[in-house]
């Protein structure tokens, strides 16, 4: 009898066990599941985000206050620079300028973006004849002999400066068009600023910040999540040292590689590094509040309100208030204007810019400053939390009677529990380092 009775009760021991194991499996799918489901909530918001971001900025360009210019002091020019304000209904500002010279200095201080000569022959008879004279003379001059060969054989020209933007030059040009065919000529277009050869739409610039951009964000993602374990005073050094490894690359890819900046090498360098050291400090400092959100926060930070609002693609006269407002202050428009001053433009206008990536980089060494800060109390709290925790243990093995195994039980819990905070945050900094990659 017994020994049948055996393998009865050997083969139910499985059984039972097969049974709680099956038992305890929905509730560990549950717990991964919910747990995916929550690190799914990062690339969904990244999606939203960059839809409204891009879309909003870029969706539907066109020109709000744009300056323009009509060149000459005649009536004509005047009544034309009036027509255009009246029928562009605030899309347009058009003025007048006396001289075609003053027309390219505006434009090579991006004061307007685009300048129609209405009689190009005779605005230079006009201008070589009125050197040397009284200003009076030189606008009653231009006047009479505006009049007087508006209708002649002189063709009207457009003056643009596309290293500023090639979307607004573009824009201009099918703005005056119609006015010079209604001239009976056609209209010559003389690029005053033009980009370097290897870069003919000057968009090139904008696509060096992508570059430089995601070098800085990527490696806040690898700093700020596999360095965690690292003291905050290494992460911002290894913060600062990716930055100038980043802005190598970005100026080499610039010059020797793509040629798209053809002097100027060092300026760009040092803009480069002002740019990556900004982001990199910012998104370090982040991390101590932001933890696996981070890489949200830097790519809403600076990639989707900073791409947008840049002036690379379209500059701030072609956007909303928003993104136009933006453009003002953001560190990606400081790179991008920056460097176009720089390269195209003689440095007109470099120092404002440069201020604004400086000012990006003392708002890193604030983060910076405020995330230690926020880790001493941390730590001191952890302290307190443990110092209280090893007196009630101690109390409470003093009110007993004292064994080993219940000491043992406890380090050894005390271990799973380290053990098991330990996973979870490697989960999470291998998913953020991923997401952020």
């Amino acid at each position: 009898m017994s020994t049948v009775r055996r393998p009865d009760h050997h083969r139910s021991a499985p059984q039972g066990g097969h049974r709680a194991a099956s038992a305890g499996r929905p509730a560990t799918q549950t717990a991964g599941l919910r747990h995916v489901l929550a690190h799914l909530v990062t690339p969904l918001l990244m999606c939203l985000g960059m839809g409204l971001a891009y879309l909003g900025a870029f969706a539907h360009p066109a020109p709000h206050h744009l300056p323009v210019a009509v060149v000459g002091s005649s009536r004509s020019a005047q009544l034309l620079a009036q027509s255009i304000n009246d029928r562009s209904g605030g899309d347009l500002e058009a003025r007048t300028v006396p001289r075609r010279a003053t027309a390219v200095e505006q434009l090579k201080h991006q004061d307007i973006f685009g300048a129609y000569v209405m009689n190009a022959a005779a605005q230079g008879q006009s201008e070589e004849r009125s050197q040397g004279q009284a200003r009076g003379q030189v606008q009653g001059q231009t006047q009479g002999q505006t009049q007087g060969q508006a209708r002649g054989a002189g063709a009207p020209e457009l003056l643009v400066a596309t290293a500023g933007s090639d979307t607004s030059a573009s824009v201009v040009q099918k703005i005056f068009t119609p006015l010079a065919a209604r001239q009976g000529a056609p209209l010559k277009v003389t690029d005053v600023a033009p980009p370097a050869e290897d870069d003919p739409t000057g968009q090139g610039i904008f696509f060096l910040l992508v570059a430089i951009s995601i070098g800085s964000y990527a490696s806040v993602a690898v700093i700020g999540g596999a360095g965690a374990v690292l003291p905050l005073r290494l992460r911002a050094a290894l913060a600062i040292g990716t930055s100038v490894v980043v802005s190598l690359i970005g100026t080499a890819l610039a010059g020797p590689v793509f040629h798209l900046v053809d002097h100027g090498l060092g300026g760009l360098w040092g803009m480069a590094w002002l740019y990556s050291a900004g982001v990199l400090l910012i998104g370090t400092g982040l991390h101590t509040f932001l933890k696996r959100w981070t890489t949200l926060g830097v790519m809403a930070l600076f990639v989707m309100l900073n791409f947008t609002s840049s002036g690379g693609i379209f500059r701030p006269e072609m956007q909303n208030g928003f993104f136009a407002a933006l453009h003002s202050f953001w560190n990606g428009a400081g790179f991008v204007e920056g460097l176009r001053s720089h390269v195209y433009f003689d440095g007109y206008g470099l120092s404002g810019h440069v201020w604004t990536l400086v000012g990006w980089l003392l708002v890193g060494v604030l983060m910076v400053g405020l995330a230690g800060l926020a880790e001493r109390r941390r730590r001191a709290a952890e302290e307190e939390a443990a110092a209280n925790a090893a007196a009630v243990a101690a109390a409470a093995v003093a009110a007993t009677v004292p064994e080993p195994r219940p000491q043992r039980s406890v380090g050894a819990a005390t271990s799973g529990t380290g053990s098991a905070y330990t996973a979870t945050d490697e989960e999470e900094e291998e998913m953020e380092e991923a997401v952020g990659v």
